[in-house]
């Protein structure tokens, strides 16, 4: 195995035992198809990042921001990212820790109306 590509499994492996309450929450509304009957994996790993969640089929990744995303330094990484992830055909979208516990309804309303302009 590629030495590179394992250590980015093992990273996404951690993630997901270590994944934020926030994140969680989502991937609890997530899971098992149960937004637009799309499969969703959490933590995974494509090129050199690992993503919060994608559903391979649709091309769709959502990144959850928590306090972290809140620097100038962390924005302009962030937006990096996003343009690297959609040169490899993804559409990213990005959701807040407080939209995730103040509103799950309208990130899955947001999410599932996404998907289906896809």
């Amino acid at each position: 195995m590629n030495k590179g590509l394992g250590q980015f499994k093992a990273r996404a492996r951690r993630l997901r035992t270590t994944q934020t309450n926030a994140e969680t929450r989502l991937w609890q509304a997530l899971r098992n198809r149960r937004l637009s009957r799309y499969k969703f994996r959490r933590q995974y790993p494509i090129d050199r990042y690992v993503v919060d969640f994608v559903a391979l089929d649709a091309k769709l990744i959502i990144e959850v921001d928590g306090a972290t995303h809140s620097t100038d330094a962390e924005l302009a990484y962030d937006a990096a990212r996003t343009r690297a992830l959609e040169l490899f055909g993804f559409q990213v979208i990005r959701v807040s820790n407080t939209d995730i516990y103040d509103n799950l309804d309208g990130v899955l309303e947001m999410i599932g109306n996404t998907l289906g302009n896809l």
